[in-house]
């Protein structure tokens, strides 16, 4: 069950990514943005930061080898960071973020694998095979390093680029508490 689950994850995921690509840089392009500024746009989400962690980490797990294939990627606090952050993306997502737009065609595909789908079956799979038993509470230090990280580079990009990711993050427009 647990290659299974990470087979799945690692094609839906590869697949939604590629597909949000496909459908959100020519849109972004379309508003006035560069191919440059279209690419830097997509990644600014924590969305598809997250996603493509969940990607590497099962890419990684898939290896023949062990470990040859992202090797940083393989290791217990790595994947329970990523389950953490990916779990994440599915809560604020559901509670927050889906109510603020109604996606249609295949922008309302890529915002079910990407928000739920994956987010899912990457948990499962890190509670039936991923984690190890060796993840313990002094780890919570490592796991929030990148929410933390994604955070500031979000709040540091948004008066630069003009926007901002999501809106909770728009501190000019709601204050310092947002």
């Amino acid at each position: 069950m647990g290659r299974f689950l990470q087979m799945a994850g690692l094609v839906i995921g590869l697949i939604a990514l590629v597909l949000q690509a496909a459908i959100t840089i020519p849109a972004s392009m379309a508003a006035g943005r560069s191919l440059l500024g279209s690419i830097v746009f997509l990644l600014s989400f924590f969305t598809i930061l997250t996603n493509i962690a969940a990607a590497m980490v099962h890419a990684s797990m898939l290896s023949p080898t062990g470990y040859a294939w992202f090797p940083a990627f393989a290791g217990q606090r790595m994947r329970a960071g990523v389950a953490v952050a990916i779990t994440l993306v599915f809560i604020v997502y559901a509670t927050v973020l889906a109510g603020l737009w109604q996606p249609q065609g295949l922008f309302l595909l890529c915002d079910i694998l990407l928000h739920y789908v994956t987010p899912l079956i990457f948990v499962l799979w890190w509670l039936i095979a991923g984690a190890d038993g060796s993840t313990r509470w002094r780890d919570i230090s490592w796991w929030i390093i990148y929410p933390l990280a994604y955070l500031a580079y979000a709040l540091i990009r948004a008066p630069f680029a003009g926007e901002v990711p999501y809106p909770f993050l728009d501190v000019a427009k709601n204050g310092a508490a947002s």
